[in-house]
């Protein structure tokens, strides 16, 4: 989301200079893939090309695969409204399998829709392996409202709306609009459920899919991030898994009061009792965040 990054760059500009400390490491350096959010490409120099180059500056030797959908810059951004994710999901899936960089594991992190398209590169595709999981402003319950649109996509956000308003899980609209396939609706959750292409099924709503629950399992650690004055995610709370709860659209609940914990259909309770999962929280709007918060919240993670 390249408005929402953008103000992460600019909240702390004096931070983005060579001479910043770099992150001690060694040649074990666990490469690093990225998956951009909606609005956003993999290569934008105001958004994931500079969260790259940070990275790399911190991180001595590290090797990091910011992930295009597509075949340039503008396809990857379309594609982040309109492909099918479950086909993005293959596509980078068979991506990260050719990348004898990536052989020996690798660490995954997501920026906003990209949060819940890793997981389920996680929860389908175990080889190479992915260690460490860091979802930033993920949306793994999906949304149920879309109040502000990022960067200058509001025209197509417009469009968006009136899609999902007239029949979100309609096939064509299922099929044809990314935003559709993470969108749940707690009034019609038999809707949700029957018609959802992409997170009913990863989230194991209408079958318990064992694959799934063994393969996030094999995470090291699953990091979620919720910032606190969120203005684009509605409810925030799925940033940390939580979402409102069935038959109304007012009240939420955590991950840990949900059916899907109690039950422990993901794993998630499991890996909880583990030590696996982290919450973390910054008090910014979507995705704003300074790279002094960065390096001592994430960098932990990437070694």
């Amino acid at each position: 989301m390249t408005a929402a990054l953008l103000c992460f760059l600019l909240a702390g500009p004096v931070l983005l200079v060579a001479g910043s400390p770099v992150y001690k490491s060694n040649n074990d350096t666990v490469p690093l893939v990225l998956w951009h959010g909606m609005g956003d490409s993999c290569c934008n120099p105001l958004s994931m090309g500079s969260i790259k180059k940070m990275i790399e500056e911190e991180v001595s030797g590290i090797y990091v695969l910011s992930l295009m959908i597509g075949k340039n810059v503008v396809q990857d951004t379309e594609n982040g409204f309109f492909m099918d994710v479950n086909e993005q999901v293959s596509m980078v899936c068979s991506q990260l399998a050719q990348d004898p960089k990536l052989k020996g594991g690798y660490n995954a992190m997501g920026f906003s829709q990209g949060g819940q398209f890793l997981r389920a590169v996680a929860q389908r595709c175990p080889s190479p392996p992915m260690k460490n999981l860091i979802s930033i402003g993920g949306q793994h319950q999906g949304v149920y409202g879309l109040p502000r649109c990022p960067g200058e996509s509001s025209n197509i956000c417009d469009m968006i709306r009136k899609a999902l308003n007239n029949g979100a899980y309609t096939d064509l609209v299922q099929k044809h609009l990314v935003q559709a396939q993470y969108w749940h609706d707690p009034l019609n959750d038999g809707l949700y459920k029957k018609h959802s292409l992409f997170l009913a099924d990863i989230n194991q709503e209408r079958a318990v899919n064992e694959t799934y629950r063994k393969n996030l399992q094999l995470l090291d650690k699953f990091v979620m991030v919720k910032f606190l004055q969120d203005t684009v995610v509605d409810p925030v709370d799925t940033e940390w898994f939580g979402f409102l709860k069935t038959g109304q659209a007012k009240e939420t609940e955590t991950l840990q009061e949900s059916v899907l914990y109690k039950e422990d259909r993901l794993g998630l309770a499991a890996m909880d009792k583990a030590g696996k999962l982290a919450f973390l929280a910054s008090q910014g709007d979507h995705l704003q965040f300074t790279r002094e918060w960065f390096h001592a919240n994430l960098l932990p993670y990437l070694h």
